[in-house]
């Protein structure tokens, strides 16, 4: 019985739950055993919480007995990025910085997911500030990648990635600033989802750059990110049913995203894109030149935020840091007020002009990483590797933070190689209802 819900997605445990044949306590015991004896937790879950999902658990057994669930997720264990805030417990961002950081109320995104049911079964390890697509951080943990234990699982939600991959969790809630959802996702052959900026509440989770910061799920189906983001919203989920790929309009960017794309991502986004056609997809490629300007305007945008939060916190202490990290973050020093705001000012008027020329599709493609999970000791010890890898990570998904819109990674054919679908701002449901006719076609 164990080894079936070991297996089983989110919805289909939440299902079970419902027709009364999954307890939410036994369920969640199963998974803190999984949990204990696993070889590689201690890179995966930086602190699991044990007391709160047992009492989380046991209260959502007695909403089911009652007939008094709170939605389909109900009782169904989740695990949480360590930047959420958990009342009464470390929340440290990956950071040596914020060591014993120790927050008096939950994030107000976990409070909402709390009381639509799901159960927290603790805090994954990240990048250090989330300020890395790379996954890797010798100062508190690097997680494994399910496709090799020696790669890196991507960032900064790697911990979260891993934990659904290795069955440590049936889902994973992360953040996404720059691709921070969609890499782990797409590395460790799950699907993620980037939500629109201020769609969920990112009130009590330790901020990156808060112009960009968003909240999205990581799991295994689609059906299982729409389930999710509708508890981080305590609202409706989008209904899946009959979605199809007949007549959509899908375009192909070729601006930026498809150069120096390795040969495995390429076999990877080329056969999704062939499965997607003869599922009845329209499929177009076209180049949207702004795209390459907003991509130059990432430097300032990022880094000069993200110090601007961080700065003093860090020169108190820059000891305490991973060099590459601290020098990304320092590098945002050299930004004066009105190179900031001319930069936003232009990204503004870029986004405008991409929603323009992509009005008429209904998702832009693109591979979501032009790269493989690298190896993690090799970026400790080679430093061209680091800086080369490291400038590739994110640059596809980092389009769609810059465009301002919502994405969704999918696996294709080739292990931790992902497509991407992005759409347009608050355009979630429908395209996660595209999503999931694209997810049955990549099957």
């Amino acid at each position: 019985m164990t080894k079936t819900w070991a297996n089983m997605t989110a919805a289909e445990l939440g299902t079970g739950i419902g027709a009364g044949r999954i307890n939410p306590v036994e369920l969640c015991e199963m998974q803190l055993e999984a949990i204990d004896r696993h070889p590689l937790r201690d890179r995966i879950y930086a602190r699991v919480m044990p007391n709160r999902s047992r009492a989380e658990a046991m209260a959502a057994a007695s909403r089911a007995k009652a007939g008094l669930r709170r939605g389909v997720l109900d009782g169904v264990p989740v695990s949480w990025k360590d930047l959420f805030d958990t009342a009464g417990r470390a929340t440290e961002a990956g950071s040596a910085l914020l060591r014993g950081r120790t927050p008096v109320a939950d994030a107000e995104v976990l409070r909402v997911a709390t009381l639509q049911g799901l159960v927290c079964l603790g805090k994954t390890h990240m990048s250090e500030l989330a300020f890395s697509g790379l996954g890797l951080n010798p100062v508190t943990a690097t997680p494994p990648c399910i496709n090799d234990e020696a790669a890196v699982a991507g960032g900064s939600s790697s911990g979260a990635a891993a934990s659904v991959a290795f069955g440590l969790a049936p889902a994973a809630i992360g953040s996404d600033t720059g691709g921070s959802v969609r890499i782990p996702a797409a590395w460790n052959d799950l699907v993620g989802l980037k939500t629109t900026h201020g769609r969920v509440s990112t009130k009590g989770v330790v901020p990156l750059c808060e112009m960009f910061d968003t909240v999205g799920p990581l799991a295994h189906t689609v059906e299982d990110c729409a389930l999710l983001l509708a508890a981080l919203e305590g609202g409706r989920a989008a209904d899946l049913g009959g979605a199809s790929l007949s007549g959509a309009r899908l375009l192909v960017l070729e601006t930026v995203a498809l150069d120096d794309l390795r040969d495995r991502p390429a076999r990877g986004f080329d056969d999704a894109l062939t499965r997607l056609a003869r599922a009845g997809a329209r499929i177009e490629r076209g180049v949207v030149p702004e795209v390459a300007e907003a991509m130059a305007l990432t430097a300032v945008l990022f880094t000069s935020e993200a110090y601007g939060i961080w700065g003093k916190v860090i020169e108190a202490a820059p000891e305490k840091m991973f060099p590459r990290i601290l020098e990304r973050f320092r590098s945002g020093a050299g930004f004066g007020a009105a190179q900031y705001v001319a930069a936003w000012r232009r990204l503004h008027a870029l986004r405008a002009v991409w929603a323009q020329a992509v009005a008429g599709y209904d998702a832009v493609l693109v591979p979501t990483a032009p790269i493989l999970p690298p190896d993690a000791a090799r970026l400790m010890t080679d430093d061209a590797y680091y800086v080369s890898e490291n400038l590739l990570a994110l640059r596809n998904t980092r389009i769609g933070n810059l465009m301002g819109g919502c994405a969704l990674t999918l696996p294709t054919s080739e292990p931790s190689c992902g497509i991407s679908l992005m759409a347009g701002p608050m355009q979630e449901e429908r395209l996660l209802r595209l999503g999931a006719a694209a997810e049955r076609a990549l099957r």
